[in-house]
């Protein structure tokens, strides 16, 4: 049976910084607030004029350049987003557009903050299987662009960039050790953008006018959920796999807020210096959190041959899962 190893990774934020001061001048907030309830300091985002398929076109490049491979090797690329350049084409298309890319087939996956984790357990499933021997999984978001800036709760939380990844076929025991992905459509309220799909179309004046293309968030309650689905479903699939939290090298959880990141580390029983944080900088870029972590820990040569790499996201719909690779 093949095995879906990463042979690249690659990423890209916007050159805009917005950090706690600025947006102190935006909103009736401050740095110890934001800082205290999030661990967020800075977040990148885009300005007029930048495309969310430019971040991932140079992520998937930068992809691509790791793996010593060219775009024509691409057999299919999943892009996990919901934050797209536009309802229609899916932003994967305009990817393989911009990369030439011709012989891939190209798909958007909508699972939020899960999107890249969700990507890789498609892709897994394609590699298996023989139905593709090179796959891109891009993970990444705009979201600075869906956010009201009037309500403080959620405007400090995010920020915009993409995440890439090549998964090739490999008969070794080196790649993706086991996926695990779930959903309850019971709690789709607590993170959710009302307007701007068939519901409350674009064109429908009352969509603006009730603020209804906005992030909307229960932020107490998606906590709690949000702690326990990433803590059970992490365990769930190091037990499958036969392992212990003692045999992984890195955990990357979805980087929501230190919070979370923290509860779930702590749930655990991971000690902090073998759980990846970069929330301070990036803020939550959604899909992009886990790709971008991971190009981060390449870059800076921390992980090596079989070391064991576990994930974990969480997100609207609600949706969740985790991967976990031998590097």
């Amino acid at each position: 049976m093949n095995r879906a190893k990463i042979v690249g990774t690659g990423s890209s934020v916007p050159k805009k910084i917005l950090t706690n001061a600025d947006l102190e001048k935006i909103v009736a907030t401050s740095d110890q607030w934001i800082t205290e309830r999030t661990g967020i300091k800075e977040r990148h985002i885009v300005v007029e004029g930048e495309k969310f398929s430019d971040l991932c076109t140079k992520a998937s490049e930068g992809a691509l350049k790791r793996a010593h491979m060219k775009a024509e090797d691409i057999d299919m690329i999943l892009v996990g987003t919901i934050s797209g350049d536009m309802p229609f084409p899916a932003t994967a298309c305009l990817v393989q557009k911009n990369l030439g890319a011709s012989k891939a087939a190209a798909s958007d996956v909508g699972a939020a903050c899960v999107g890249f984790l969700y990507g890789l357990h498609l892709a897994d499933g394609l590699i298996q299987s023989a139905k593709a021997e090179n796959v891109l999984v891009i993970g990444g978001e705009i979201l600075s662009r869906y956010v009201d800036w009037t309500d403080r709760s959620t405007c400090v939380l995010f920020g915009d960039g993409a995440g890439a990844v090549i998964l090739q076929a490999t008969k070794g025991d080196h790649g993706i050790l086991g996926t695990r992905m779930k959903s309850d459509g019971k709690y789709a309220d607590f993170i959710h953008m009302p307007g701007g799909g068939s519901n409350f179309p674009a064109n429908d004046p009352r969509t603006c006018e009730q603020r209804l293309p906005y992030i909307k968030m229960k932020g107490n309650e998606t906590f709690k959920v949000a702690v326990k689905a990433m803590a059970d479903i992490t365990a769930g699939v190091l037990k499958e796999q036969g392992f212990a939290n003692e045999d992984v090298k890195v955990f990357i959880p979805h980087q929501a807020n230190e919070r979370i990141i923290d509860a779930v580390g702590s749930r655990l029983k991971f000690p902090p210096e073998r759980v990846y944080k970069n929330v301070d900088r990036y803020g939550n870029t959604s899909a992009a959190s886990i790709p971008i972590a991971l190009d981060e820990l390449v870059a800076a040569d921390r992980l090596h041959a079989g070391d064991l790499v576990l994930m974990t996201a969480f997100g609207a719909g609600l949706v969740w899962g985790s991967a976990l690779v031998r590097w």
